[in-house]
């Protein structure tokens, strides 16, 4: 959402200049604890965000990408307002395709990052959901009860962009990690509402710019 980028620059960061406007696909640079940090929308879908991925990647020499989004429970424990870090994405997309692989690509969070998250999250006593996730192409599935296959096979929740995210990260040799906080659950229904998301998002939010903010080695 490029308006939760607008809202991370107004309320998180300092010296905050608008680097991108087009396409209204906000895009900002500040500081954060004396730390430079952009954020930046990257659209719906995995051909969405696997395009500004890759030009920040490669036009801009980007290094280290963190995604924030919200995602669909499918696991018992989980809760709204659960913050999960995806070790892994697992995909209905034939996005990987274009490298001709001689198999199943499996897109993984890199671990400098993933590390990062767990101790972060450890260190301020958030209860961060690590696992896998599955990135699908249809909001609105035709056969509204194929979740359940993934879910059967633990994937946690899902989404509709790490997959792609982390195989752009794969392919150019930087690291990427994709956050999430549980904003409806495939079991019980429940919804966050949009006020209750935006609420909710914080504490996502400054997990990520904390991670920025104290880097581990």
């Amino acid at each position: 959402d490029p308006l939760r980028a607008r809202f991370i620059a107004e309320n998180f960061l300092s010296d905050v200049e608008q680097f991108n406007s087009i396409r209204n696909m906000l895009g900002y640079t500040g500081c954060y604890n004396g730390n430079r940090v952009s954020v930046m929308g990257t659209g719906m879908g995995m051909p969405s965000i696997a395009l500004y991925t890759y030009e920040l990647i490669h036009f801009y020499g980007v290094k280290n990408l963190i995604r924030i989004g919200s995602c669909g429970a499918m696991q018992p424990d989980l809760e709204l307002n659960d913050i999960i870090a995806a070790m892994s994405a697992c995909t209905d997309s034939a996005y990987a395709r274009q490298f001709s692989l001689p198999g199943d690509f499996a897109p993984t969070a890199s671990w400098k990052l993933l590390q990062q998250a767990a101790l972060t999250a450890k260190q301020k006593k958030i209860n961060l959901k690590v696992g896998s996730v599955v990135t699908s192409d249809t909001f609105y599935d035709a056969d509204p009860e194929s979740w359940k296959k993934w879910a059967a096979m633990g994937v946690l929740a899902v989404e509709m962009e790490a997959a792609a995210l982390y195989i752009n990260a794969a392919y150019a040799k930087v690291d990427a990690l994709a956050l999430f906080t549980v904003s409806d659950s495939m079991l019980s229904k429940a919804v966050l509402t949009a006020a209750e998301r935006q609420t909710a998002f914080v504490k996502m939010i400054e997990l990520a710019l904390e991670m920025v903010a104290d880097p581990q080695e």
